[in-house]
């Protein structure tokens, strides 16, 4: 989602968001953001528009944005949490375990089998997040 699309002055009033000098500049990174940083990616993000923001502020508009469900955190394994807008269409994830790199997909079929799966079980889906852990594949060995 790009800044140039969004008014970050109305997206702070739409969630009900006090908008501070420095919220602005951390709001309007987050939605650059084509990625999932964690807070310290976001604060060196944001430090070099404006090196006055701390950490602690950081922390505090990601607490205040999550609260307001404004984004979602994220736990991918044993990492910091990250965080993504919840705007977004729905997706899954790949979390590479050797780079912490995570990649978005999406599969009508994964979805469908999802809600096949709670209709047999008398379910509806409500709400649902598909994390896979993964490596590169190693090159099969030569024989000798």
């Amino acid at each position: 989602m790009g800044a140039e699309a969004i008014d970050i002055v109305k997206f702070c009033k739409d969630n009900g968001l006090r908008l501070t000098g420095q919220r602005r500049v951390v709001v309007k990174v987050l939605l650059q953001s084509t990625d999932h940083p964690d807070a310290l990616e976001l604060h060196r993000r944001v430090t070099k528009i404006d090196p006055r923001i701390s950490l602690s502020t950081i922390y505090r508009t990601l607490n205040v944005l999550e609260a307001k469900g404004v984004l979602e955190k994220h736990n991918f394994g044993d990492g910091p949490a990250r965080f993504e807008a919840v705007d977004q269409e729905h997706h899954d994830h790949l979390i590479d375990v050797t780079t912490g790199k995570v990649l978005e997909f999406r599969s009508d079929e994964i979805e469908r089998l999802q809600q096949q799966i709670a209709q047999q079980h008398g379910f509806e889906i409500i709400s649902h997040k598909l994390e896979i852990y993964v490596r590169p594949k190693k090159p099969p060995r030569r024989k000798s």
